[in-house]
């Protein structure tokens, strides 16, 4: 009897045993033939996003949903697969896709815990789940999963298994694979990381979210921990690794802008550009663009832009703290802070922060991460008058203050603001067109309005150039002589009302040379002369520049910058001078690459000396060029002399009521344009002139540019002449008086009509210059 009450439970069992394996393996026979193809795995093709780069190569943007760079197995460190078999599976290269000693150890360990807690997924069952099934937790799909490993490990290698796993696996932070986490946390290729880093990355794939360092550290810590003791225990590492690697602090990346290089509006200008020829497929098929722009370039006229901008914007004083923040008086407040905090972005080394506490002697702020940041002494001055008692009190800077700090060159902090003005700047090679720095903004992640290509701006006075050129072009010369005096303007030649125009100072000097009016920017000069050769003949004119005639109304108003222009059309413009007549154009794509490596595109622009582009004359080019460099040297962009050479040329732009600032100008190699201005167009305040806002960012610019590039100067071309001027009396100097007050003008052949019939008319050469074309009263 009791060997029949044994007996039977155990015939039961293993009748039921049979069942369930008789059905399990009916079950396999009829899964096995409609498991998917491994197509996707033997063809891996991820989704590999758009990446943009800088002449040298840098990595600049990158757009798309999945942030992936994809290696190869044998561009893994050694580190790097053994942290992930240690913290996955570290059974790998012994199971044939199920591990069932893994399989084992986790059932018993639910079952001694109490409940489901440790898992038995290899990395070959996790490679099949990421590429074909949900992640839905059914027995149905963890069959599917086992099946799927059993043909995968029979038709691909452990090697290429694996590659798979570290390229396609999500681990936080939009980062797929590996290589792509290095760089997102860390800021490093994945060839370069330590054994800690490893130990971090490899922890993620348990739960990317949760063991995520940028935002739970103390999990993530956890887990690191965790997965360097495998390492030990396998003996991966060695005791002074392991030591070592558990003190290491956790250093990821916080910042935003995890580039080489600030040049965020180019890199949003090429994927608008790309996505127009290859719609969403540009985020994902691993398109790589090459621009033109230039580290040391770009470096340099992003810190001018900022640093101009921020000098305007202390020139006007200090508005107050962004907002409050009410602080309990317990001390315990740091999460409270954190959470403000986490609302506001830094722009860069400019960062948030809020007060714990204010005098006039000191301040003392929390920084994002629990750093406190101690301002006194020159850091105070700026917003030394909000920390008077007498300040308003929404504007006083008072415990719960948010504000904003900076360390200067000595890292003493510094309290500062964020300029409510814009900027924007680009640089070119008149050569050939190709844009070696470009910043649209003060804070692309402020405003991705890009003010170099789509801020439509009245140019003010540095419009006056091209007015000039059209008069010479119609026979005036540089020393044809204007009246500078006041003028008044009726409405039909302005297309509005009556306009009574005005020097920028309301100094007038009488009849003066062409040159000289350029160089002073006198408003007075430039209108009669644009008078003089007619508003529609200048409208069709500065097209030859690039500039759309119907932004520019031919009305008399043109000769002051009324139209309305973009800082690139300026550039292209200020090109023809500085190459000697030739319209280049601007481009910033220089190559664009497949993911396999094939050029799919690349730039061969003319060159400046294709007689083809030629838009002026080179005798205008050339005369052009003197009197934009005397604009520097004795006019209105004097203050450009600072930089101690003598081949820069340009001119300064100031628009009706302060509300623009420009300067455009130029080296012989290299095209620059500056401009200031709020995106609500008002005024920037007095003495706010393109010479003293935006010519200050152009200085810093060119100043690092140019560093080391040789003087060089335009030759004189053919036609033109060089005649000595007497100042006294205003002739030739061939007229035998001996003044030893004398100055050279270029002057062009005269180009004019013939004389009326029966009127001779000396020959060019041998009348006095200041005669030819006298323009005004």
């Amino acid at each position: 009897m009791w060997l029949r009450l044994i007996t039977f439970p155990i015939l039961l069992l293993a009748g039921f045993g049979i069942i369930a394996g008789a059905l399990l393996g009916l079950m396999v026979l009829l899964a096995y033939p409609n498991l998917p193809t491994l197509e996707s795995l033997t063809d891996y093709r991820p989704k590999i996003p758009l990446r943009v780069y800088s002449a040298e190569g840098l990595l600049i943007g990158e757009f798309g949903e999945e942030r992936r760079a994809v290696v190869a197995i044998g561009e893994v460190p050694e580190v790097m697969k053994q942290a992930i078999l240690a913290a996955e599976d570290e059974r790998f290269y012994q199971h044939t896709g199920v591990d069932y000693q893994g399989v084992i150890r986790a059932a018993y360990s639910n079952l001694t815990s109490g409940g489901r807690r440790q898992g038995a997924s290899t990395i070959t069952m996790q490679v099949a789940r990421n590429f074909f099934l949900s992640k839905e937790k059914t027995l149905t799909r963890k069959l599917y999963e086992a099946l799927l490993a059993f043909k995968i490990e029979a038709s691909l290698s452990k090697d290429e298994i694996l590659q798979l796993y570290i390229n396609q696996i999500y681990l936080g932070q939009r980062a797929y694979g590996f290589a792509a986490a290095a760089q997102i946390y860390y800021g490093k290729a994945l060839k370069d990381i330590s054994v800690a880093e490893a130990a971090m990355l490899a922890g993620l794939p348990k739960a990317p979210s949760s063991y995520n360092p940028v935002v739970n550290p103390k999990r993530a810590k956890q887990r690191q921990l965790y997965v360097l003791r495998r390492m030990h225990d396998l003996g991966h590492i060695s005791d002074a690794q392991f030591a070592e690697a558990q003190k290491a602090p956790i250093a990821v990346k916080h910042q935003t802008n995890t580039y080489a290089l600030r040049a965020e509006y180019v890199a949003e200008m090429v994927r608008q550009m790309l996505y127009e020829r290859f719609a969403d497929d540009v985020y994902t098929k691993g398109y790589r663009i090459y621009t033109t722009i230039t580290k040391a370039d770009q470096e340099a006229a992003y810190a001018a832009l900022r640093r101009g901008l921020l000098d305007y914007d202390k020139r006007h004083g200090y508005r107050g703290p962004e907002g409050y923040i009410e602080l309990p008086q317990d001390g315990q407040q740091d999460e409270q802070i954190e959470e403000a905090l986490a609302e506001v972005s830094d722009s860069d080394d400019i960062v948030a922060a809020v007060v714990l506490e204010a005098s006039n002697k000191r301040v003392r702020a929390y920084l994002r991460g629990g750093e406190i940041a101690t301002v006194e002494g020159d850091g105070l001055k700026f917003s030394q008058k909000m920390l008077d008692a007498k300040a308003a009190p929404n504007k006083r800077i008072r415990r719960g203050a948010l504000i904003r700090v900076q360390q200067d060159e000595k890292h003493n902090w510094q309290i500062l603001q964020l300029p409510e003005a814009e900027a924007a700047l680009i640089a070119i090679s008149p050569t050939d067109g190709r844009v070696r720095a470009l910043v649209g903004g003060f804070d692309f992640n402020r405003s991705k309005f890009n003010h170099v290509t789509q801020a439509w701006r009245q140019p003010g006075s540095s419009f006056k150039p091209f007015i000039y050129s059209a008069a010479l072009e119609k026979g005036l010369t540089p020393a044809t002589i204007v009246d500078d005096a006041p003028i008044v303007v009726d409405a039909a030649q302005t297309g509005g009302q009556i306009w009574e125009p005005h020097n920028y100072d309301n100094k007038y000097e009488g009849p003066i040379r062409l040159r000289v009016g350029l160089a002073k920017s006198k408003n007075m000069i430039s209108i009669r002369v644009l008078e003089a050769i007619g508003p529609k003949y200048a409208q069709d004119y500065i097209t030859r520049f690039g500039f759309d005639a119907d932004k520019h109304p031919p009305y008399l108003t043109m000769a002051l910058g009324a139209g309305s222009v973009t800082p690139w059309q300026i550039a292209r413009g200020y090109a023809v001078f500085a190459n000697g007549g030739y319209r280049i154009e601007p481009y910033v794509v220089r190559r664009i690459v497949d993911d396999h490596g094939n050029v799919l595109a690349q730039a061969q622009p003319p060159l400046a000396g294709d007689e083809s582009l030629r838009v002026i004359d080179a005798r205008n080019a050339f005369i052009m060029d003197s009197m934009l460099h005397d604009v520097v040297r004795y006019g209105t962009a004097a203050r450009a002399r600072s930089l101690g050479r003598k081949d820069l040329a340009g001119k300064t732009g100031t628009t009706n009521d302060l509300v623009d600032a420009w300067f455009a100008g130029y080296q012989p190699t290299l095209v620059a344009i500056s401009w200031l201005g709020f995106d609500q167009p008002h005024k920037l305040g007095n003495n706010e002139t393109g010479s003293a806002a935006a010519l200050p960012i152009w200085i810093n610019y060119m100043g690092k540019a140019l560093k080391g590039v040789d003087e060089m100067f335009q030759q004189v071309p053919d036609g033109v002449v060089s005649v000595r001027i007497n100042s006294d009396t205003g002739l030739a100097d061939s007229d035998g008086t001996n003044s030893e007050y004398f100055y050279r003008e270029y002057l062009p052949p005269k180009q004019e009509p013939p004389p009326p019939a029966g009127e001779t008319r000396a020959p060019v050469e041998s009348r006095n210059p200041l005669q030819q074309g006298r323009v005004g009263n």
